[in-house]
């Protein structure tokens, strides 16, 4: 993990999904902030970007998908994680896949599998590679 604290941005309309999902990554020293819909997590991105986005698919006013077309407009970077209650749009997963989606979190899954899903995506996503040094 990096130096300082990795900030989580967490996009969910159910409360009884995202408030403990938001406590126990609290509780395992991650910066967290919530939101209830896709187009206050754009706001959110536009002025005060995360390190990781956990996005839900289905929001009301404006799902992920639609959220995250219009994040990648400004912010191509941003390691993103969609959260579904299923995975049987094999149409969307193709789509949302070229929005460049880090992963896919099921609600099902365990808070154990989130944390894996988070280490895998801090030692593999670019932004959060240390630079070589030049020889």
């Amino acid at each position: 993990m990096t130096d300082q604290q990795i900030r989580i941005l967490l996009a969910d309309d159910e409360p009884g999904f995202i408030d403990p999902m938001a406590f126990w990554l609290k509780s395992r020293g991650y910066d967290v902030t919530t939101v209830k819909n896709g187009k206050e997590a754009v706001e959110r991105i536009k002025s005060d970007p995360p390190d990781i986005l956990f996005i839900d698919y289905k929001m009301p006013e404006m799902d992920g998908r639609q959220a995250l077309r219009e994040i990648r407009l400004f912010n191509k970077d941003l390691p993103v994680v969609m959260l579904t209650s299923a995975f049987e749009d094999k149409e969307l997963v193709d789509e949302v896949k070229t929005l460049g989606i880090s992963a896919f979190f099921s609600k099902t899954y365990s808070f154990d599998q989130l944390s894996q899903m988070i280490q895998m995506i801090l030692k593999t996503h670019k932004k959060f590679q240390k630079p070589h040094a030049e020889h």
